[in-house]
Parts: C-alpha cells; sequence; structure tokens
C-alpha cells in the first residue's frame, strides 16, 4: 500500500495525457479512457518507481470510478426534472418495452444460432440488452443534447432497464446458480424497483419547496457535503432493494433539478463530474485483458452486428410511439447503442455458475467495441440519418434555398 498515491497519481496522469490526445484530433475521449485502461494493468511493466499494472490501486481506482458513475448519472438529472419525465411516463413505458423487447428478442435468437444452451443464451441475451447509462450519459452531456426532443425518451429507457435488470437478474440467478426461480421472489423484486422509483419522483416533486429551505447555505463547503451526503445516501438506499445506485443518482438528480439551487449544484459538481467519470472509463479498461480476447472474435462481431440493427430499429419504433421526428427517433437507437458495467455485471453471473467459458472474453470484446463505437454513432447521427433517409424516405428534404429566392412571374 506504499505507493497508493502514486499509483493513482500516474492513472490520472495517463488519463490526461490520452484526453489531451483525443481533443486534438476532435474525437470523444471515452474510447482513449478505456483504451489506455486496458493497455496497463496486471500484464503491463514495471519501469522503476513507476508500476503500470496497478496491482495495489486496481480497488481504489475501482471505488473511484463508482462515484464516476453517480456524478454522471445525477449531473444528467439536473438537466431534467421529475415533471418533465412525469410527463411522458406512458410514452416512456411503450418505448422501452417495445426496445427491450426487440433487443432481448435478438439476443435469444442469437445465442441459440450460434449454438450455445439455453442458460448460456439467457446470459448472451442480458450481455447484449442492457445499454451503459455512464456512457450514455457522457455522451449526451458531451455533445450537448441534453436539450434535445429524444433525450427524455433516452432517460426513461435508461430507467426502464434497470427495471428489467432487476428482474432479469432474479430469474437469471435462480435459472444458473440453483436451478430454481421464485415468481414471487421475481415479482416483489420488481415492485421494490418500480415502487422505490415511483415514490422517489412523487415525494421529490412535492418536497422542493423544503429542499429549497435546506438548500438555502451561503458557505460552498457546507453545501457541496450537504449534496454529496444525501447522494450517496439516496444511491446507496436504492441499491439496497436491487434499484443500480446509478440510477439513484439520476432520481436525485431529478428530484435537485426542480429546485432553485439547480444551476449552482451544475456549477459545483462539474469538475467532480469530469474527474471521477474519467476514472471510472479508465477502471472499466483495467478490467479487460487483452490476450484473453482472440478466442471470441467472430462471435462478438456478429452480435455487434445484431445490436446495431436492433437498436436501430428499437429506437425508431420507440420515438414513432412518442410522436417524436423520424431524425429524433434514429438518434435514440445510436445514442443508447453502447454497452458497459451492466453487461459486465451479467457476465459476471454466467461466470459464477461455471457457464461456458468464451462468454467472458465475448462480453468483454462486445462491450470495448460498443463503447468505442457508441460515442462516435451519437457524434456523427445526422450523417446516419441523411444517408439512411436518401433510402428510406423517412423525412421529405426541405426546399433548397435557390428555389425560395426564385422571383415570382410576372
Amino acid at each position: 500500500m506504499d505507493h497508493m498515491v502514486l499509483e493513482i497519481g500516474l492513472a490520472v496522469i495517463l488519463i490526461a495525457l490520452v484526453g489531451l490526445l483525443a481533443a486534438r484530433i476532435r474525437f470523444s475521449v471515452i474510447p482513449f479512457y478505456i483504451l489506455i485502461g486496458m493497455a496497463v494493468g496486471p500484464h503491463a511493466p514495471k519501469i522503476g518507481v513507476l508500476d503500470f499494472t496497478f496491482v495495489e490501486s486496481a480497488e481504489t481506482i475501482h471505488f473511484l470510478g463508482r462515484l464516476g458513475v453517480l456524478f454522471l448519472l445525477f449531473y444528467l438529472g439536473l438537466e431534467f426534472s421529475v415533471g418533465r419525465l412525469i410527463k411522458s411516463g406512458r410514452n416512456i413505458a411503450v418505448g422501452g418495452t417495445i426496445y427491450i423487447f426487440i433487443n432481448f428478442s435478438l439476443g435469444l435468437i442469437y445465442g441459440f444460432a450460434t449454438g450455445f444452451p439455453f442458460a448460456e443464451t439467457m446470459v448472451l441475451a442480458g450481455i447484449t440488452t442492457i445499454s451503459s447509462s455512464a456512457i450514455v450519459a457522457k455522451v449526451l452531456v458531451d455533445l450537448k443534447r441534453t436539450a434535445n426532443a429524444e433525450t427524455e425518451m433516452i432517460l426513461g429507457i435508461i430507467m426502464y432497464e434497470d427495471i428489467f435488470l432487476a428482474v432479469y437478474l432474479s430469474v437469471l440467478s435462480g435459472l444458473v446458480l440453483s436451478d430454481q426461480s421464485s415468481l414471487g421472489g421475481v415479482l416483489l423484486s420488481a415492485s421494490y424497483a418500480l415502487g422505490f422509483m415511483l415514490l422517489f419522483l412523487i415525494i421529490g416533486r412535492k418536497a422542493a419547496p423544503l429542499l429549497n429551505k435546506l438548500l438555502d447555505i451561503r458557505s460552498n463547503e457546507l453545501f457541496i457535503l450537504l449534496i454529496f451526503g444525501l447522494l450517496f445516501f439516496v444511491a446507496g438506499l436504492g441499491e439496497t432493494i436491487h434499484v443500480a445506485e446509478a440510477i439513484g443518482a439520476l432520481l436525485f438528480g431529478l428530484v435537485l433539478a426542480e429546485t432553485n439551487h439547480m444551476k449552482r449544484i451544475e456549477h459545483l459538481i462539474l469538475p467532480f463530474r469530469d474527474f471521477f467519470g474519467a476514472l471510472f472509463f479508465f477502471s472499466f479498461g483495467l478490467t479487460i485483458e487483452p490476450h484473453k480476447l482472440g478466442g471470441a472474435v467472430w462471435l462478438t462481431l456478429g452480435a455487434v452486428g445484431v445490436t446495431l440493427l436492433g437498436n436501430f430499429v428499437a429506437g425508431m419504433l420507440a420515438g414513432k410511439s412518442a410522436g417524436l421526428s423520424p431524425k429524433a427517433s434514429s438518434n435514440i437507437g445510436l445514442t443508447i447503442v453502447s454497452r458497459g458495467e451492466f453487461s459486465i455485471i451479467v457476465a459476471n453471473v454466467g461466470l459464477a455458475a461455471n457457464l461456458d467459458e468464451k462468454l467472458q472474453p465475448f462480453a468483454a470484446l462486445y462491450v470495448l467495441i460498443l463503447a468505442i463505437l457508441g460515442p462516435l454513432l451519437t457524434k456523427e447521427s445526422k450523417l446516419i440519418f441523411n444517408g439512411l433517409n436518401k433510402v428510406f424516405k423517412w423525412e421529405k428534404p426541405k426546399p433548397s434555398k435557390e428555389r425560395k429566392r426564385q422571383p415570382a412571374e410576372g
């Protein structure tokens, strides 16, 4: 433990250097953070006092990364409000159901088509269904798309996925770990997750006047301490009843967005969001062992193709069900295509059950590819939509300026 601070300092320097490189070539920083994490780790060398294995500090870096997910989702919640999300409740339920049904069904079909048994196919379908809330949040904020019409649906699908994940993990654990699954237990788990979210949103909205008084603090030090304390408490409380801590942070941000202190919180939280968020993606890269990825290349590439198609179709249908334009609907599918922390959690269930050993490298490579492709596809969503629109004719082209300027005859 003597070199803990040195190792964390080294990690932050590496993150900063690749961040500068990404900024120089005007590319999303997320893939660079993940790739530098992959480049170091247990397989990397030690050079004098510089330990690139990060063995001693791995757990600490992982914990700091968890904080990064909380700050990313909390900040995203601040960009919205409980009121806006509740108004879209029906649309979110329909859109979320469409998204989960299409992607999970395609995962099952792909698993069986590639020869996996039932248990392995259930794990594979879970890996390919759940998007990364951390990456999605980072991309939305970086590209300044939080005010876009489709972002409410994207946020709603993220929350809907969490309810699905609570149910799915209960079923999966029963199937592959104990060969049984209690229907009552599954329904109870789902009701806890859904009930916590709804109750928190309803109470949080009514509590806005009380929160305004509570947060009327002049000292920035005391103000941020109270915000952080409540943030971690709410996130941790949610996790005790199987609501992902990241979703708890998102809910808390949505509630505080209703208060008069929202802008002050945004200003103070920004540096923490960026610092700890970068550490999350770096720590995520540390968990991927490059030498184990080779055996699952073709399986992974096929799954990536299926996911890209399924995500885009699901996004178009979810957006259409909410009355969004084809362009906004395409943004949904392209934005939430990234896979990350939740896919790794599902893969670990398969590992605990001693299922096919190919699932672990598959999950790692699959997540890596989509973590890189996701931000790129989101950034170029306009170009992608315009190209596809020429084929499918979803939207009529706008009249050119020359036509508008033609003088009237006579």
